[in-house]
């Protein structure tokens, strides 16, 4: 029985994720209004955190489970045998000459490792995602699932195996793979040379596995039919936000930055990298006098924030930004409607290419005008909307002319999201959560029919 007396489905679903669930509004949002629409949802996380963490998304049960690194060892293809280690000991290289003495043993050990165990290389050269195994595999055989989402890439593996397992004990398992970004277009989250082909071949190994795929967007479906030759076209599933009124009243963006109503306030809401281009905001504001910019981040205190905080400082203008913590998802459109402008300043990246990422649609929501860089399909769609303005990435100059333009008239860019020209409709979270609930409904519906998967993994193998 739900929360509002409502009869639940009576099929379990496990959701996985790499990460402590805050700050992941798709993964929130899924397990939240799966768990809405009657599954019995208990949603697991692994994260570098203290002890276990629970807590409920409406009905949907959260797990937050420790995760604690393994010695992830490397072993050396023959002819190099410890190379990196000598010369790290001797100690006489500056950094950055050890860094590029470094780089030919990395990809000795990829053609290496490759060479002998192919797509299984990553056991070799990423040997930590066993990590996620250990930590999550046995609480998903416990929980005896009925379903299993598995959120981006480091979960697949985890979620293919439990379903082997669960199959070997009699108990028929369904498996989703939601992939968030297109890999091979991936900026490598450590500098070396083994994460992207390591992961490049643990997801070969293991997509065959799963019984339906769900993505952001049709340019990346397109891209994974292509890449692993898919049966069927992924599922889309829009990062769209929630379009229903927040549980609680929203805290206004403008108040908490103590500027009144006449200010000129841009907003940055979201994850801060270089490549997301936040330094060429910096610069433009000394071309926009009297403009603020606000940037709503998962943790204020990091080392990049502080960073693009100095570099306004140095140009002149670090009394006019502000550095803001996240709010709940569920708040995040009426707290971000107070500004002037949404900004998107990505570089050009490939997976920056391919999506409307969840930013641009929370800013549609609340009805801001968008100023976003050249990026292919965000520009595209902003051209053929008229909700905002397209700049040249990492162009200042350029980025200060489509703010100034947009400012002078922001009726003209807020027209876009009235009248039944709309996007806004079908860009909510309850649409695509629609799509969501028939996918689920439609494994788990029985046809009498064994399906037949691409690959079996032993349940010896993990170590």
């Amino acid at each position: 029985m739900r929360r509002d007396g409502t009869t639940r489905l009576g099929r379990r679903v496990v959701m996985l994720v790499d990460n402590a669930v805050e700050g992941d509004s798709r993964v929130q949002k899924t397990a939240r209004s799966a768990a809405d629409a009657g599954w019995d949802v208990t949603l697991i996380g692994c994260a570098h955190v203290d002890a276990e963490r629970r807590w409920r998304l409406g009905d949907a049960e959260v797990r937050v489970l420790p995760l604690t690194d393994s010695p992830a060892v490397v072993s050396n293809p023959p002819g190099v045998p410890g190379l990196r280690a000598r010369l790290v000991a001797r100690g006489g290289l500056p950094l950055r000459a050890a860094r590029l003495a470094r780089r030919p043993v990395e990809h000795a050990q990829v053609r290496y490792w490759r060479a002998r165990l192919r797509d299984g290389a990553w056991r070799r050269l990423e040997p930590g995602l066993w990590d996620y195994e250990r930590v999550a595999g046995p609480v998903v055989d416990a929980l005896r699932p009925d379903l299993i989402h598995a959120h981006d890439f480091r979960m697949l593996g985890v979620a293919a195996r439990a379903v082997d397992r669960a199959r070997a004990a009699g108990h028929d398992v369904k498996l989703v793979w939601d992939a968030h970004e297109w890999l091979p277009g991936a900026r490598p989250r450590r500098d070396n040379a083994r994460w992207l082909p390591a992961h490049l071949g643990y997801v070969r190994e293991y997509v065959g596995h799963a019984d339906a795929v769900v993505t952001v967007s049709d340019t990346l479906a397109d891209l994974l039919v292509r890449d692993h030759a898919l049966p069927e076209r992924p599922t889309v599933v829009l990062n769209a936000p929630v379009a229903a009124t927040p549980d609680t009243e929203a805290p206004g963006l403008r108040e908490r930055c103590g500027l009144l109503p006449d200010t000129p306030l841009l907003v940055y809401s979201g994850a801060m990298a270089v490549q997301r281009g936040l330094d060429t905001v910096v610069e433009a504001l000394p071309l926009l006098p009297g403009v603020h910019l606000a940037l709503v981040v998962a943790d204020p205190e990091t080392a990049y924030v502080r960073q693009v905080v100095a570099r306004a400082a140095r140009h002149g203008v670090g009394d006019r930004v502000h550095v803001l913590p996240y709010v709940p998802h569920r708040q995040l459109v009426a707290f971000l409607a107070t500004a002037d402008i949404g900004l998107i300043p990505l570089h050009h990246w490939p997976n920056h290419e391919i999506a409307l990422i969840t930013k641009f649609f929370e800013y549609a929501h609340a009805r801001l005008p968008i100023v976003v860089s050249d990026v292919r399909t965000m520009a595209e769609t902003v051209r053929a909307t008229g909700q905002g303005e397209v700049f040249r990435a990492r162009d200042a100059a350029d980025l200060a002319r489509t703010v100034r333009a947009v400012l002078a008239d922001p009726a003209r860019y807020r027209a876009a999201y009235e009248g039944e020209d709309s996007p806004l409709p079908g860009w909510t979270w309850e649409a695509q959560a629609e799509r969501l609930d028939a996918l689920y409904r439609r494994l788990l519906t029985p046809t009498g029919h064994g399906q037949l998967h691409l690959g079996e993994v032993a349940a010896s193998e993990c170590p």
